[in-house]
Order: structure tokens, then C-alpha cells, then sequence
């Protein structure tokens, strides 16, 4: 989907973003020439390996390098989770982007439906909506069933709510980072 020049530009687009927040200034404003369309995008940031922020969009609203320096910077400073970063910490930081495919419904009681390390889940029901990406299960070592469940528990709902009613989409994601 993306060319390793697109990939270095998302990302180059994330660590400004995210030096800008820590600083107070603005960000000067990228060109999205070439940039294909996506479903989503999240900004997951790290210091020693440690994640500090993770952050995104399902409703694009911008462009995707414009998304990008938005959820970079947010996933740097608002993640409720963590404190914000700081600029002693910026020459630490190691961030991934998440550039999200089409999302699809689909029956959780198929065993087909959902591939551990290919797909990402969002659950909804009623108000509440949780999203965890692809990479998430494999970091975890989750079954497929385990990977619902918390997906579930990151909506606020009960373990079992994908069995008990709840809406589930997957989608496939673009994942690098530095």
C-alpha cells in the first residue's frame, strides 16, 4: 500500500509532531501528494521500548500525514494512560504507525473470521467502541478468542460481549516504525 518513501515520510511527519507538542510550537504543514486513502490511522510511541502513548483515528477527517502529526502528537501528550512525553526523553522515543485497511463486519463465531497477526478488531455496542490492532495479539500471545475478550474489556464492556450481541469488525493494518 505504501512505499518505503511514503513510510519514512509518515514517520519523519510523527517525530515532528511529536517534537513540536513537547516544545509548545506549531508543526509547519506537510503536502499529501501521493498518498493513498485509508481507513484509519494510529500512532503508537515509545520510550525504551516501553509504550508511553497510543493513539488514533477510525474517522479520518484530514489527509493521512495530516492524521499522522494529529494522533503522533496526541498519542505523545493526552494518552490518559501516561504522563505526556517530555523533552528529555525525546532522543528515547521510538514510534510506530498503524496505517488501517478497510473495515469490515464480521460473525466472531468463525473460527475464519479473525487471523492472529493479520487482522485487528473493533468492538461496538451501544456507545462504547474498542479497537486493538494486529500487532497487539501477536505482542500478547492471545488466541483468537482471548483477543475478542479483551477487546471487548478495551470497550468497557464484559469479557463475553461478542457473544452476547456486540458488533465486531476486523480490518488489516500497515504497521512500521523506526
Amino acid at each position: 500500500m505504501l512505499s518505503d518513501e511514503q513510510r519514512r515520510q509518515l514517520l519523519d511527519i510523527a517525530r515532528c509532531a511529536v517534537t513540536a507538542r513537547v516544545a509548545g510550537t506549531r508543526m509547519a504543514s506537510s503536502p499529501a501528494v501521493g498518498f493513498p486513502e485509508a481507513s484509519g490511522v494510529f500512532v503508537t510511541v515509545k520510550i525504551d521500548g516501553q509504550l508511553r502513548g497510543c493513539l488514533g483515528t477510525l474517522d479520518r477527517v484530514r489527509d493521512l500525514p495530516a492524521d499522522v502529526a494529529r494522533c503522533a502528537a496526541n498519542a505523545a501528550s493526552e494518552d490518559p494512560r501516561f504522563p505526556a512525553i517530555t523533552a528529555g526523553e525525546l532522543a528515547r522515543l521510538a514510534i510506530d504507525v498503524s496505517v488501517l485497511g478497510p473495515v469490515e463486519r464480521i460473525d466472531p463465531q468463525q473460527d475464519d473470521a479473525i487471523a492472529i497477526g493479520e487482522h485487528g478488531l473493533v468492538v461496538e455496542h451501544g456507545e462504547r467502541r474498542g479497537l486493538l490492532l494486529p500487532q497487539v495479539a501477536i505482542e500478547w500471545g492471545w488466541t483468537r478468542e482471548r483477543f475478542l475478550c479483551q477487546t471487548c474489556v478495551k470497550a468497557g464492556l464484559p469479557p463475553d460481549a461478542w457473544q452476547q450481541g456486540a458488533i465486531v469488525y476486523r480490518f488489516a493494518a500497515e504497521v512500521f516504525g523506526d
